[in-house]
């Protein structure tokens, strides 16, 4: 065995991280690991990997003893963590020739595995670039040629796709199935089901302790609950009676259909809706049902319909910015109704963030008309505050304050005083179901906390449109149903949400699409419409129907090319 983990545990302080896990690797195996945020993922990987000790149990990788011989194990292995964990101001070359030299790849081998790396992961072209100056798929590319110059029989891997486009993801795991069948062993940590489904088995993590671990046929074969998915004209009614079983699991809101997960335990808990079909269960099933957490199903949020300004939120008409000789948003159209949750969908670098700034008042563009909530941006982008909420990649929230204090800070930001103050605030930790943390510093809350305060801040006010930009990067699938939920509320409300996400299946909570590649605007409308405006039978799901598309508009600029 590669791994052999025998009631393995980790405190950290009072806090028992990880406990009794007991689990073995074979050579060449492909074993992933998934769990909530703060599961205890990435402390199982260190502990993998030899950088932090056992307090309980024991584990040999290799062969050796992660306690007596961890340097063994150091040296032996890669281990890519989940921040870039690079030099960002060397260049690619740079990076690879001095990961080389700490780890004593003779000079002979050197030139030819450089090459070889290069090539596989398409990075040949940009060897003389820094490594910050790097798109983030292509830094997770670079990371990795670090982790494999020395050829390491076992590669530990900790969230390697967070924030990586659909399209570089792809790629990577590309990467790592050539990789699997030279006969390397990978463990890899994701809050990716897809990914999940590809590995040979899976051990399903929370609180530190293992919930069930196998392949996803046994997971699967295993789920002691059934799926089912409603479709109709009265979704509301359906939703409402789903909810009132008490058998009920989980329950997905689609914009064309219901997905409930309902336990086999008890009598009578069958479902009693017209135009209902039971499916296979996903691993995204399994997950919800193995989730404790789970157990009690939250309410639908109710919110108070918030006044909109206008019936078309945004419109924006031939926006187009530069930066230099480089076109980040190419002469983009488009409107979106109040109340409409529309979906930004594209590649790193694509323009996306760039052009939800240009949105917001944030960047002047070179061209175009842009109108948000009624107001003329480019003319009076000051006057746009009071009219919009934004919730950025990084949350941009104070890690050192308390989910209260930043409550009150934002507040304060958005002009709030006395009474006003107090009921914005009540309303807001109502509403992202964060009572009783008003006292958690932020720094020691987990992910899906984090994403619920920083949407907490940023509607305290009551905007008509809230922009958010990948919110749920990183959240494990059960907390980004409930966040979703909220948003679904939001614009059951009135609120008009723009959303840009790298997880495709968020794609279809979506009332419309957007689909952005090199600054352009490549594909406008539902699913439906978009899966129309392809030959049929070559696109099924979300992620199918954005990278035909993405395929599509590279293959047309190919042709253009002089």
């Amino acid at each position: 065995m590669i791994i052999d983990a025998t009631r393995l545990g980790r405190r950290l302080g009072r806090t028992r991280a990880l406990a009794d896990l007991s689990f073995t690797v074979a050579e060449g195996e492909l074993f992933g690991v998934v769990g909530p945020d703060g599961a205890g993922k990435t402390t199982l990987l260190q502990m993998l990997s030899a950088i932090l000790d056992p307090t309980e149990g024991s584990c040999r990788v290799l062969g050796f003893d992660s306690v007596r011989e961890a340097h063994k194990i150091v040296s032996a292995i890669g281990y890519m963590p989940q921040g870039f964990s690079l030099y960002q101001r060397l260049t690619v070359d740079e990076n690879l020739e001095f990961a080389a030299s700490i780890r004593n790849v003779p000079a002979a081998a050197w030139g030819e595995r450089r090459e070889r790396l290069l090539a596989m992961t398409g990075l040949a072209p940009f060897s003389d670039r820094q490594a910050g100056r790097l798109s983030g798929g292509m830094k997770k590319k670079l990371a990795l040629c670090a982790n494999l110059v020395h050829q390491p029989p076992l590669l530990l891997l900790d969230e390697p796709s967070l924030g990586v486009d659909p399209v570089s993801r792809r790629e990577f795991w590309k990467l790592l199935e050539e990789f699997r069948r030279a006969g390397t062993t990978i463990v890899v940590a994701t809050s990716y089901m897809d990914e999940a489904d590809r590995c040979d088995r899976v051990l399903f993590l929370e609180r530190g302790r293992s919930l069930a671990v196998g392949t996803p046929a046994e997971l699967r074969a295993g789920a002691s609950a059934d799926v089912y998915e409603i479709s109709g004209a009265d979704l509301a009614g359906a939703e409402a009676k789903l909810r009132a079983l008490p058998a009920l699991r989980s329950l997905k809101r689609l914009p064309d259909r219901l997905r409930a997960v309902v336990a086999r335990t008890e009598p009578g808990s069958g479902i009693e809706i017209p135009s209902f079909s039971r499916v296979p269960p996903s691993l995204e099933d399994v997950f919800a049902m193995l989730e404790r957490e789970n157990g009690a199903q939250t309410s639908p949020v109710g919110i108070t319909p918030i006044r909109t300004p206008a019936k078309t939120a945004i419109r924006a008409e031939g926006v187009t910015c530069r930066f230099g000789s480089f076109t980040a948003v190419d002469n983009v159209s488009l409107s979106i109704d109040a109340g409409e949750i529309f979906g930004f969908l594209g590649p790193n670098g694509a323009g996306k963030t760039t052009f939800i700034r240009v949105l917001c008042g944030l960047q002047e563009p070179l061209a175009g008309r842009v109108e948000v909530a009624g107001i003329d941006v480019r003319r009076k982008p000051r006057a746009l505050r009071p009219y919009i909420g934004y919730v950025s990649q990084l949350f941009s929230l104070y890690p050192d304050l308390t989910v209260g204090e930043n409550l009150a800070f934002f507040a304060g930001v958005y002009g709030l005083k006395g009474s006003a103050r107090a009921d914005a605030i009540e309303w807001a930790v109502s509403m992202a179901g964060l009572d009783g943390l008003d006292a958690v510093l932020l720094r020691d809350a987990s992910g899906a906390i984090r994403q619920r305060v920083a949407l907490a801040c940023s509607v305290m006010h009551r905007p008509p449109v809230l922009f958010l930009d990948e919110p749920t990067s990183g959240v494990d699938p059960v907390s980004r149903h409930r966040f979703w939920e909220l948003i679904r509320a939001l614009a059951k409300a009135g609120v008009t949400v723009f959303v840009t996400t790298h997880y495709l299946e968020e794609a279809g909570y979506c009332d419309r699409l957007g689909m952005m590649l090199a600054g352009r605007l490549i594909g406008l409308g539902t699913l439906a419409e978009l899966r129309a405006g392809l030959p049929e039978g070559t696109a099924a799901n979300p992620e199918e129907i954005f990278l035909a598309y993405v395929e599509r508009e590279q293959k047309k600029q190919e042709r253009v090319a002089p």
